[in-house]
Order: structure tokens, then sequence, then C-alpha cells
């Protein structure tokens, strides 16, 4: 089974290597400008996708690697009161959206995680982002779902696993993290 699963992993990355490098460099230099120019990181998922929207926020608040200046990465995962305020008057498929439509500018970025691609409350967060202006970033997996059309680029995970589509989503959020780090590191 150990060794199952280990392969299970190397075959999904050696697709993602064959196939989605140029996408991932295309999300770097999308954040990086994003950044640079002075706006912020808006980042959601649901389950496993809303602690790898929390992991990314955390390395650009925090750090990576480099000992930097902390930069905006908000996940909109985090905040109780707003997730049950907006859930309870709004529905559920609302939490991200309003926070978006409430926290975001023109010119910032939102990153919306899932691995189906089809998760409710992230396709009306792309839409509120989009209304608002920002720059948008799909993670997602299987064939990239409803997500395809709401994104300004979705890096799909060439897999139909859940498992293996969320380890890749957190080794892409980190390779985000290090662009991120090289460029305003001391």
């Amino acid at each position: 089974m150990v060794i199952d699963e280990l392969l299970a992993h190397q075959n999904t990355l050696q697709n993602v290597i064959d196939t989605l490098v140029a996408d991932i460099e295309a999300a770097c230099e999308m954040m990086v400008a994003v950044i640079n120019n002075g706006n912020k990181v808006l980042i959601a998922g649901n389950g496993g996708s809303a602690a790898d929207a929390q992991h990314i926020a955390a390395e650009l608040t925090g750090r990576f690697v480099h000992d930097r200046k902390g930069l905006p990465g908000i996940a909109l995962t985090t905040d109780t009161s707003a997730l049950t305020s907006i859930a309870n008057d709004y529905g559920y498929d609302h939490v991200f959206s309003r926070q978006v439509e409430a926290l975001s500018k023109p010119g910032d970025l939102f990153i919306g995680i899932s691995t189906s691609g089809n998760s409710p409350g992230i396709l009306n967060a792309f839409k509120a982002a989009a209304e608002a202006g920002c720059k948008t970033l799909g993670l997602s997996g299987r064939d990239g779902g409803k997500m395809n059309g709401l994104c300004d680029l979705n890096i799909i995970v060439p897999s139909p696993v859940t498992a293996r589509i969320q380890e890749m989503h957190i080794l892409i959020g980190h390779i985000l993290c290090k662009a991120v780090d090289d460029q305003f590191k001391p």
C-alpha cells in the first residue's frame, strides 16, 4: 500500500511536470506582479483546500524561506464571525464572494482552490473577483470544472484523485511562495 501511494504521487507529479510548468510559471509571474503593484492576494477553498489557502497566506504574511517584509496574503477561510454570519444571512455559497466584495480592490489577486473546479462558493467568489477588477487564479483538478470559464488562469492538476490533486496544490502553492520570496528577499 505505501509504495502504491508513493508511486501514484510520483506519477501525478510527473504529469504536472510534463504539462503544467508554463502555467505555473505564468501564475508565479501573476502573483509577483500583483504584490509588486501594491496589491494583495485573497485565497479561499473548502476543507483541505481551506487549509491550503491558510498555508499560502501564512507563507506570504510570515515568510517562506527568506527573512523579508510581510506581504499581503489573506485566507478568506479564517474569520469565523464573517463565515458564520454570511452563511446564516446569505447561504454558505456566498461566504467567500461577500468577503471578496468587501476586501478586494482592482488589481488584487483572488486564488480559488477546488479539487473538482465546481465548488459553488468558490465559483461565486470568482464572479465577485471579476466584478471587482481582480486577477483570478484557480487551482483545480480533474477537468477543471466550471472554474475554467471564470479564471484568468486555471491550473488543472491532471488527476481524478482528490488526494493527488491536493498534494500538487500545496506544491504549486509553495512554488508560488518561492517566486514571491525570491522577488522580495533583502
